[in-house]
């Protein structure tokens, strides 16, 4: 509930501070007198958009403050989700400095317009004429009809399921398109693919260059190493001759000194090491031999592989077995596409199966409460003077999931006999519009916690019993929630526990904005002249002080 709304420098306002209790209050005053600019600076807490203009001083801040008493709301998830600290007597705050920004805080915490606006649909509801445009909507409606057949746990899976179902039918939707391209790409992959395992990679390139290299230069290889064979193997100059000859010299000499004995261990060690380098190359020579079918078996494999590179935009054969890979990867998503496919829409048809087993239940519930909230409506409608009033509710199947369910609902009415039944928004007037909403909002606070709700000359075009009505009906709200009422009409102002009248001052030549509680003496002066224009007839206030006992 709001406990107290302070406005500062606001319009026709310089300062006020008013203390708010639960239960009915009403607002009177007389046209022009400042009721709409307490709603506007109402508003302006609430996060309308800020008017420099109307500031009453433009030197100073303007500013509203609004403290409320959320401790039945269930409001403490949403705070903690907006990253503002929770207090069951949460502050709003909004300000217009004289630069003409503006700014608004929650419980002593910036925020912004867009958090502000959150919040506050939480904590209040203002409503009037011009917001019965709700009504009209299906949406509004059959969440009242929810509301009424307690189907929030089961709307709440149904959500669940319907965002599950909402993606898997994207995803599907998604591969399909994708699986036209992917057909057209997997020919190529494959014949890339194809093209990288035709080459022989167990050895190198370096290895295959070598063997290609050896091939091609045969000829000249085996003429060397017979040229190197033959100056270390020559009968008489071989070295191998000479070196045995030097080694042999050297042995008569080596057990006379140690030194002597070191050049012959080396020596030896470089004819063991010559006589290895001769085998090598004998056996070397003996390999190597001109081969034109391996040179051109070698020459294509090559090609091949330096095609490949250049094709693939790499230099090593290791990062072509990586571009292999990758591609191998593209044609079996191509290949289990179809598995994927057919393994989401198995998911799809499950999901479908759940959302049709819950909007059966949530439809059901729907069926049984539709009797009352029929019966609830049309009489609260009468007690308001709409006595011909029927509403017919009925809710039709759709080909198609929605947002709560699978039901479109046909919410027709008729204010006068002999006028045939129809949608709200062609057969009802403003003001039938205005009553509608209210004996909407009578029956809701039976079934939920309510913001507090300011109702805005709602009961505009209505007088005698009917406003009697409209007033009982609003005290009887206010049995469960806080109700504010800014009205015309003495029957409803009587009606209310507390009774503020908006009146205009002059001081210094400056006209400003005020608000009074009344007490009964002057609750009775104030409905009288309500009345009759004039409070100081007798009848009016024995009127007066009839309609408030």
């Amino acid at each position: 509930m709001l406990k107290e709304l302070t406005i500062s420098n606001y319009a026709l306002i310089d300062y006020l501070k008013v203390d708010l209790t639960q239960g009915f209050t009403s607002i009177t005053g007389e046209t022009g007198a400042g009721k709409s600019i307490l709603l506007g600076g109402l508003s302006l807490a609430l996060g309308k958009r800020a008017d420099l203009n109307l500031v009453k001083d433009k030197t100073k801040k303007c500013f509203v403050d609004l403290l409320f008493s959320i401790t039945n709301l269930n409001l403490k998830n949403l705070f903690d989700s907006l990253d503002i600290d929770y207090d069951s007597l949460t502050t709003v705050r909004r300000e217009i400095i004289p630069s003409g920004k503006s700014r608004a805080f929650i419980n002593d915490t910036p925020v912004n317009l867009e958090t502000l606006q959150k919040i506050s649909y939480e904590l209040i509801d203002i409503h009037s004429q011009f917001q019965n445009h709700f009504i009209i909507k299906e949406e509004y409606q059959i969440d009242i009809l929810d509301l009424l057949a307690k189907n929030q746990n089961l709307i709440e899976k149904y959500n669940l399921n319907f965002f599950s179902f909402k993606e898997l039918k994207n995803k599907i939707d998604k591969l399909e398109a994708s699986r036209v391209n992917m057909n057209q790409e997997k020919d190529y992959n494959t014949h890339l693919l194809n093209e990288i395992k035709a080459i022989d990679v167990s050895e190198s390139v370096d290895s295959i260059e070598q063997k290609f290299n050896q091939l091609s230069n045969s000829e000249e290889i085996n003429t060397t190493f017979n040229q190197i064979l033959n100056i270390l193997q020559h009968e008489e100059n071989g070295i191998n001759v000479k070196l045995n000859q030097v080694r042999f010299l050297i042995k008569k000499i080596s057990n006379i000194s140690i030194e002597y004995k070191r050049i012959f261990e080396r020596i030896e060690s470089v004819i063991i090491e010559l006589d290895d380098i001769t085998k090598d190359i004998k056996n070397e020579n003996d390999i190597i031999e001109y081969n034109p079918e391996m040179k051109e078996i070698l020459s294509q494999k090559l090609e091949k592989i330096y095609s490949l590179f250049r094709k693939h935009e790499v230099n090593k054969l290791d990062d072509l077995m990586l571009i292999k890979e990758k591609i191998e990867r593209k044609v079996s998503d191509t290949e289990n596409l179809d598995i994927t496919i057919n393994e989401n829409k198995k998911k799809l048809v499950e999901t479908k199966l759940v959302l049709n087993k819950l909007s059966e239940k949530i439809r059901q519930r729907r069926n049984k409460v539709i009797p009352v909230l029929k019966s609830q409506m049309e009489n609260l409608l009468k007690d308001m003077g709409m006595l011909n009033t029927i509403f017919k509710i009925e809710l039709k199947d759709s080909d198609i999931f929605l947002k709560n369910g699978k039901d479109k609902l046909l919410f027709n009415f008729s204010a006068n006999k002999g006028t045939p039944l129809g949608p709200l928004n062609k057969t009802a007037s403003g003001g039938e519009l205005s009553r509608i909403m209210l004996a909407l909002k009578s029956i809701l606070s039976n079934y939920k916690n309510l913001p507090t709700i300011i109702f805005d000359e709602i009961d505009t075009g209505v007088s005698g019993e009917i406003a009697n009505s409209i007033g009982r009906i609003m005290k009887n709200m206010a049995i469960n929630m806080q109700v504010i009422s800014i009205t015309h009409l003495p029957q409803v102002a009587a009606k209310a526990n507390n009774h503020f009248k908006v009146f205009k001052t002059i001081r210094n030549q400056k006209t400003s904005t005020e608000l009074k509680n009344l007490n009964f003496n002057e609750r009775v002066s104030e409905i009288a002249e309500m009345l009759s224009g004039d409070e100081s007839t007798s009848s009016a206030s024995d009127l007066a002080k009839e309609l408030l006992n």
